[in-house]
């Protein structure tokens, strides 16, 4: 058995008994082939669950900081994390980013790039409407409706993939990204709205 197996087993147990989670929609995650989940973010807790809720592994970035603590950067790079420089673009982390997408993987993303203060989804980053458009990967709105309160249900549920052929065939600008990212975290809000 895999790390990430072992550790994905081990979060659900903690998914299930303490927090009573419910998990919705997974037949829409394709079982091939690139995808982006692009979930709001309320808790440190987001990206276990966001990977918990699936079959297939689910890559992250996280700061860069946390690989220079053996013990930690051990586990999270078992569990499929890589690192990013935050406050600026960090070339590297974009190049592998994109080569996952490309060799058919999934990557986990939260668009507004850090966690909600009063729960409800903020404005997208414009990060992630970049790699929705860069790659071919099937974007997944993904909702995650709190609080994590032990023996309170939480739930995440998966929507269906978002249409950007359009803006994907449009040429590449800071207003193409925007209206990217909006229409993204659009679908999260909705998404959230419909599974309260």
């Amino acid at each position: 058995m895999s790390y990430y197996r072992l550790f994905r087993g081990f979060f659900r147990i903690i998914f299930s008994l303490v927090f009573r989670w419910q998990v919705i929609g997974r037949e829409h995650i394709p079982k091939e082939g690139p995808v982006i989940l692009c979930a709001n973010h309320i808790s440190l807790w987001d990206p276990p669950l966001l990977g918990s809720g699936i079959e297939r592994q689910v890559h992250f970035m996280a700061k860069e900081e946390l690989f220079k603590i053996p013990v930690v950067s051990f586990l999270i790079t078992k569990f499929g994390a890589f690192p990013v420089k935050r406050g600026a673009g960090d070339r590297a982390a974009i190049r592998t980013t994109l080569k996952l997408l490309e060799d058919g993987k999934i990557f986990g993303i939260f668009p507004e790039g850090t966690r909600s203060k009063t729960g409800e989804p903020g404005e997208a980053m414009p990060g992630v409407a970049m790699f929705a458009l860069k790659s071919e990967a099937a974007v997944i709105p993904v909702a995650i409706i709190g609080p994590y309160r032990p023996f309170r249900s939480i739930k995440i549920a998966y929507g269906k993939p978002i249409n950007l052929t359009h803006l994907r065939e449009a040429k590449s600008s800071a207003d193409t990204l925007k209206e990217a990212s909006d229409l993204i975290m659009e679908h999260i809000k909705q998404l959230r709205n419909q599974h309260l």
